[in-house]
């Protein structure tokens, strides 16, 4: 009973995006990108057309598995396989839509405990096989897939059977938690409770706790609850040297952190069975509001006033002016009150504050708490905006947003299915160069666009405030030339972004992890001698190079 999304796209069966309740992102598209959304959309890709590689599993291997799981838990059908076979990238979607389903898993294997987990390991070692770990599968930096010359027998475990809340130390304020469960119901299970995590990443509904400690993940309410690194205190990992088991407390001075190690290792050290994390009581008051900017620096210094006050948002998110303008085009059609409103801010914004409407930027920011805590973060943050030329337009778009805030990915499938390329790559930095590195990254994306010959389009929002700096989140899209293989183009799109990051003292990931993606930067990012500490390690751990090889260090 463990859930999968499609083997083909993001999210659902039977979910989709669609445009037609959006009369203006079909023109708005076309300008920008020359894309027509009116086109049909390629057909869902029949899976009995494909050829699949059939199991390599020796049968000694297989037997051992079943002795370790059951024979109900150890699964070799093809549909199965290609779905543990990649993540959700750009270049997962367009491959397996081709499918070219790279080299797949000769299993899949389901341990309910952690005890079944280290009996899969010891096969997995014995017969020399690899070893994927796999969560929700949602991963869009390549950490899923095994090298496409791998001759030993794959493995991909499957932690979906592990997914209980185990404990909460209301006292402490901590609760263990199975590394296999997937966000809504890792909630649900705390809620029930009274607690919250805290933690909700765009991957919300189909990626679990163990996935997001392997790849250092961020929400959305990061700047209130921390990121996973943040909120994760102990963890228990099964590794060919043992299970490591780390311990729950608040701080240590013990040497290198183990924990530290952990995260971000995208299991290359090991399967991660369970974790105790921060929880929080569900909070008394909880809003969202909306607020303009009359630019993206005015908006960014906004927020860099508001990290340095005594205020504590949950959120606090400002688009730029592309990706403002692109919200405005997915708004669905309005009428009666909230057009009148839509005309309203739009003529208060450009005539009572002086706002060029084509710079002006949308902002979320986000207050949770207690009624008291509520409103005097909300007024100090209101003085802060209206110091920097914005102001608020309440909460109503700040509803929207939050009930709309997991559906994004379905449309990059949406406009992949009609020949269009559209993906997002993130990064941090430090308060002084936020604005540089947007202008720079913005730059080295257009001449990307030129150098392939398409009408591209990019746009950005900062999405997670720190002390010293922040994440800024962006978004690319283009339509296919037809002259090159649609990959080859896309590789000199992201490319460009990606070197921009790193040519500019930000760092090649903020929240997406390193994976096979983002490997040719990655010591660039860490430097030559921290890459050779980490190989290092990950040799130290696993010298055969069973588990996850080729992710993070290529």
């Amino acid at each position: 009973m463990v859930e999968h999304m499609k083997w083909w796209g993001w999210g659902q069966e039977g979910v989709s995006f669609h445009h037609e309740d959006k009369p203006g992102l079909a023109p708005f598209v076309l300008e920008r990108v020359d894309l027509d959304l009116h086109g049909p959309g390629a057909p869902v890709p029949d899976f009995a057309k494909f050829s699949v590689p059939p199991s390599q599993a020796p049968g000694p291997l297989r037997e051992a598995l079943v002795a370790a799981v059951g024979a109900g838990h150890v699964v070799d059908d093809d549909l199965d396989r290609v779905v543990h076979a990649y993540g959700k990238s750009l270049r997962d979607l367009v491959r397996i839509r081709r499918g070219d389903f790279g080299r797949v898993p000769d299993l899949v294997v389901y341990p309910g405990t952690e005890q079944e987990v280290e009996a899969v390991l010891r096969a997995a070692l014995d017969a020399d096989a690899v070893v994927i770990p796999f969560g929700g599968g949602s991963n869009i930096s390549g950490s899923l897939e095994a090298p496409r010359a791998e001759t030993r027998p794959v493995l991909s475990v499957d932690m979906g059977r592990m997914n209980a809340l185990l404990e909460v130390d209301e006292t402490s304020q901590v609760a263990r938690i199975q590394a296999g469960a997937l966000g809504p119901h890792l909630e649900a299970q705390l809620n029930g409770r009274g607690w919250t995590l805290g933690h909700f990443p765009d991957s919300f509904k189909h990626s679990t706790l163990g996935g997001w400690i392997a790849t250092r993940s961020s929400g959305m309410q990061s700047d209130r609850f921390g990121d996973i690194a943040d909120i994760t205190r102990a963890v228990r990992v099964v590794t060919p040297k043992g299970v490591v088991a780390t311990r729950n407390v608040p701080s240590q001075s013990t040497g290198p952190s183990v924990r530290e190690m952990v995260l971000g290792s995208e299991g290359r050290l090991g399967i991660i069975t369970e974790a105790t994390v921060q929880v929080h009581r569900i909070a008394e008051e909880r809003v969202i509001l909306a607020y303009f900017f009359p630019d993206y620096g005015s908006g960014l210094r906004a927020m860099h006033d508001i990290a340095a006050s005594d205020a504590s948002p949950s959120i606090t998110r400002v688009s730029d002016a592309n990706e403002t303008a692109f919200t405005f085009a997915t708004s669905k059609k309005s009428s009666g009150l909230s057009a009148m409103l839509s005309r309203g801010v739009k003529l208060y914004a450009q005539k009572r504050k002086g706002m060029d409407l084509s710079q002006m930027c949308l902002s979320f920011i986000g207050f949770e708490g207690s009624a008291a805590h509520v409103k005097r973060s909300r007024t100090l943050v209101g003085e802060i905006v209206a110091k920097h030329g914005g102001f608020c337009v309440g909460a109503g778009p700040g509803k929207l947003y939050d009930q709309k805030k997991f559906d994004t990915p379905y449309i990059r499938d949406f406009i992949l299915d009609r020949g269009a390329i559209g993906d997002v790559s993130e990064t941090s930095s430090t308060w002084a160069t936020l604005e540089t590195v947007h202008d720079n990254v913005v730059a080295a994306a257009n001449r990307a666009f030129d150098q392939i010959g398409v009408k591209g389009f990019i746009f950005c929002h900062l999405s997670h405030s720190y002390h010293m700096g922040a994440c800024q989140y962006f978004t690319f899209a283009y339509v296919a030339s037809g002259r090159r293989d649609e990959l080859e183009e896309y590789d000199i799109v992201k490319g460009a972004i990606q070197q921009a990051f790193i040519d500019n003292g930000a760092t090649l990931s903020h929240h997406h992890a390193v994976g096979r993606e983002h490997s040719r930067w990655w010591e660039q990012d860490v430097s030559p001698a921290g890459a050779a500490i980490v190989r290092t390690l990950l040799d130290g751990v696993d010298p055969g190079r069973n588990l996850n090889p080729g992710s993070i260090t290529g």
